[in-house]
């Protein structure tokens, strides 16, 4: 009899370990599905914080690079040093600034709309692209609706990108700097903008 009950307090001390283990365990397993649901769901907000910000900010080329084989007008409108204001609303901010002519050139302008090399969404009707930001452009202009592309690097994405030639046109484009007019921040070495876009600023 007292042999059976040893045997009996022995399986109850067993018994209870195990379910002290398998309840450790499973707080454990328990614990360890929530730092990971946690570590998920901070990467999930950071990834879309991050595309939220970063939609939208194109990053824009300042660096009055001008590409090979582009040649200054002979007799613009508008010479190098002369105040215009900008009549094109190409971005926020620069319809109605004032700005500062810092290089004229004849070519030909394109209107493109190109896929974004970098994943960003696709871009419909940008102005301008000139015929020496084409990859082998030659000199004879392209038509519309021809598959071109592109070498300029106005913002990010656009170089080596492929674009639909969507307008064309030969005319005199200008390179500025300008005040933007929500910002007040000053844009350099804007790319392009056309005669047909600019006003003189009036004399008092």
């Amino acid at each position: 009899m007292r042999q059976r009950k040893i045997v009996m307090s022995l399986f109850s001390l067993s018994a209870t370990v195990l379910l002290a283990a398998c309840s450790s365990q499973t707080n454990t397993d328990e614990a360890s599905v929530e730092v990971e649901s946690v570590s998920m769901e901070s990467m999930v907000e950071e990834s879309s914080t991050s595309s939220s910000d970063g939609m939208g900010d194109m990053v824009h080329d300042d660096s009055g690079v001008i590409p090979e084989g582009l040649m200054e007008a002979e007799n613009p409108t508008y010479k190098v040093g002369d105040s215009v204001i900008i009549q094109a609303g190409h971005m926020e901010g620069m319809e109605g600034a004032e700005a500062t002519i810092v290089g004229a050139f004849d070519t030909i302008v394109y209107e493109v709309s190109y896929d974004p090399t970098n994943g960003d969404p696709r871009v419909e009707n940008h102005q301008w692209v000139i015929q020496e930001e084409i990859m082998d452009a030659g000199t004879d202009p392209f038509g519309v609706g021809s598959e071109v592309m592109l070498e300029a690097e106005h913002t990010d994405g656009m170089s080596g990108a492929t674009a639909i030639i969507e307008a064309a046109e030969t005319t005199t484009v200008y390179m500025v700097d300008y005040t933007d007019t929500v910002t007040g921040k000053t844009v350099n070495n804007h790319k392009w903008v056309t005669e047909m876009e600019l006003e003189p600023i009036e004399e008092p």
